[in-house]
């Protein structure tokens, strides 16, 4: 089968084009022909080598960890679904990724593809719909009422982040570049600030929860518009603990779990079409289309999600 493989760390050159054996499942497994898949941050952090020391890698590495697709095969212990099905998932770590043909997923982990939805769409929610999805419901528990910050909210977990933040009940201010006002307001945000010209802490105070994807100095910042007993999540970094003790608040640093049960969930939305995905850039599956994609991504400028179409 075809794949798109690293053999070494390095910019966005490393990626390559190969062939290699179909992989068969294990008892627990589906085999799933890929659709489509798309791009994340996390990609091309591993690509480069910043993640090495947290996800240790043998080379060659497949890299992409959303799919969507049909099972073409399934192991001899697996109860719920069967060949045919369109499925997608966030899979499990390995370096056994999604850049190929086919790819591998344990049977907890995937989801049924909304009928209402195309491959390409199915494929822009798993990773980033579950990191907005855990760390605002789970980890922050935002609640009907309440307040939250949404940091970058036109990205790609961003503009899921809005939609789930509505769908609580929630009032959702966030930040992004003047061009996207209108794009993160369709998505239901009721306050816009714009990044480029406003400090976001001169004009949200005493909110409940400040959900960040920036980390830094822009983390910090967060802290200090949330009012006591207010939470605070980043998935960028460590937040300063001292800060969050000063201005008595609870912050967390958070990496999404691979959860085939909600991703269901998540489903049942997008076909209610409460959540809608969020495609805003499509490339081919090829070393040529990856690399175009990793450095769109790298940018950081990239509105929505970034999809790699296979079929």
């Amino acid at each position: 089968m075809k794949a798109v493989v690293i053999n070494h760390y390095g910019n966005s050159d490393v990626l390559e084009d190969t062939e290699i054996t179909k992989p068969t499942p294990e008892p627990n497994q589906v085999l799933v022909e890929v659709f489509a898949t798309s791009i994340n941050p996390i990609d091309w952090k591993v690509r480069e080598g910043y993640m090495k020391e947290v996800i240790p890698f043998e080379f060659p590495i497949i890299l992409g960890w959303d799919v969507a697709g049909k099972i073409v095969a399934v192991g001899d212990k697996v109860k719920n679904y069967q060949v045919g099905d369109e499925v997608f998932a966030r899979p499990a770590n390995t370096n056994k990724g999604t850049y190929a043909e086919y790819t591998l997923v344990d049977e907890d982990l995937l989801a049924k593809k909304p009928t209402t939805i195309t491959f390409e769409e199915a494929a822009s929610i798993p990773l980033a719909g579950l990191t907005a999805w855990q760390s605002l419901l789970d980890v922050a528990k935002l609640q009907e009422g309440e307040k939250v910050l949404i940091q970058a909210g036109a990205g790609g977990v961003g503009s899921l982040a809005i939609q789930i933040a509505k769908h609580v009940g929630a009032y959702v201010a966030t930040t992004a570049s003047k061009e996207n006002e209108d794009y993160v307001k369709a998505l239901g945000a009721d306050l816009f600030i714009n990044y480029k010209t406003e400090d976001f802490e001169n004009i949200v105070k005493d909110f409940d929860v400040v959900f960040d994807m920036m980390g830094g100095e822009i983390l910090d910042r967060g802290i200090t518009v949330l009012k006591p007993g207010g939470r605070i999540v980043t998935i960028a970094g460590q937040p300063n603990q001292a800060l969050a003790d000063q201005y008595q608040v609870k912050a967390y640093s958070y990496w999404l779990e691979p959860n085939g049960k909600q991703l269901q969930e998540m489903a049942d939305l997008l076909d209610k079409e409460i959540i809608k995905p969020q495609v805003n850039h499509t490339f081919s599956f090829s070393a040529s289309g990856i690399k175009e994609a990793h450095d769109l991504s790298a940018t950081h400028h990239a509105k929505g999600k970034i999809v790699i179409k296979m079929k």
